[in-house]
């Protein structure tokens, strides 16, 4: 299991250095790691397209990855659904609509969007509040209606459905807004890991630190929530205070990540599958940091594919987990209804 867990470490490593080599302008690998490490590089223009254009962003993609991960964990533990995740319950939706509603109150548009006016941070942690609070909100409405409904697939459509009217509303919302607000609305929405400044990771990486430190210390909680509510009863487990712990979790998580990425779908579904692919158990004592790791891999993978090398073309980042995680989520819905046939036969 270490070994696992290493080698993932190190690929991480090895993608985290090219992440930050490739793009538009092609820098040599040798010439990164010595800027990196603060030796600085030949052409000082180099140092600056590493250290304050890529390294903010590679950072930016790791950390997204890791945390939609870990947020997509603990909907798929607490939902004891394989296809649960805060895209498709309509969480990162959710988060959206609490960002809409502090950028159209006019208190901190611009700092939303990657101003950088002396007073971004600031706005910034607001920005980051109204979409922990959106996506809270959308979450605890989804458990509760998980509550009126045992079926696997009513739960998901309700997750569609009510993504879809948030999104309704967030669409109403820009209609009353100035013209500029909506486009950059708009072009957030397509999702990005470009637009954090280097200001901004100390907030991106503490929330991740925080939340999934939380996570890890309720592994033994979430290994019998596994098995439901009145098993982990029974194990002495408060099922309602480590919920709130985890909703909470998750609401951070995702609405941080929708903040600096926009909505991001499929990495919250494909991350957790991945990561019990490479360790091969259910133990949330090995899957959190596990999927920590593949999370931060698909994320750093994300933004290599998003920058091809040698052209100025960005592809919007959800164009990109799209195409990663698409196959995953056929794979597990094929996967469970061969289960279910297995069982019947």
């Amino acid at each position: 299991m270490a070994l696992v867990l290493t080698g993932l470490a190190a690929a991480c490593v090895v993608l985290f250095a090219l992440a930050v080599a490739v793009g538009s302008v092609g820098v040599p690998v040798g010439t990164t790691v010595r800027s990196l490490i603060g030796n600085g590089a030949i052409d000082p223009r180099l140092d600056v397209l590493v250290r304050d254009v890529r390294l903010p962003r590679a950072v930016t993609a790791a950390v997204a990855g890791a945390a939609l991960g870990v947020a997509g964990l603990i909907t798929q533990t607490l939902f004891r659904n394989p296809l649960a995740e805060p895209y498709v319950l309509g969480v990162s939706a959710g988060a959206g609509l609490g960002v809409a509603l502090y950028v159209t109150a006019g208190t901190g548009a611009a700092a939303a969007f990657g101003s950088s006016a002396a007073a971004a941070g600031v706005s910034r942690a607001g920005t980051v509040g109204a979409a922990a609070l959106g996506a809270a909100a959308v979450l605890v409405l989804v458990l509760v209606l998980s509550r009126l409904t045992r079926s696997t697939v009513t739960l998901l459509v309700v997750g569609v459905m009510l993504g879809s009217l948030v999104t309704a509303l967030v669409s109403l919302l820009l209609v009353w807004t100035d013209p500029t607000t909506a486009q950059r609305y708009l072009q957030w929405g397509l999702g990005s890991v470009d637009g954090v400044a280097p200001a901004d990771l100390p907030l991106l990486l503490g929330v991740l630190v925080v939340a999934t430190a939380a996570v890890a210390v309720l592994a033994k909680p979430l290994d019998a929530l596994l098995l439901g509510d009145d098993y982990a009863t029974t194990m002495g487990v408060p099922v309602r205070r480590v919920r709130v712990v985890l909703l909470l979790a998750a609401a951070v998580l995702a609405g941080t990540v929708t903040v600096f990425c926009g909505p991001v779908g499929f990495v919250g579904i494909a991350v957790p599958h991945l990561a019990r692919m490479a360790v091969g158990t259910p133990r949330h004592r090995v899957l959190v940091p596990a999927t920590v790791l593949t999370g931060a891999l698909v994320g750093l993978a994300c933004a290599v594919v998003g920058h091809p090398p040698g052209t100025a073309t960005v592809l919007p980042l959800n164009v990109v987990t799209s195409l990663v995680g698409a196959p995953v989520v056929i794979a597990v819905l094929l996967r469970s209804r061969r289960l279910t046939a297995g069982a019947v036969g």
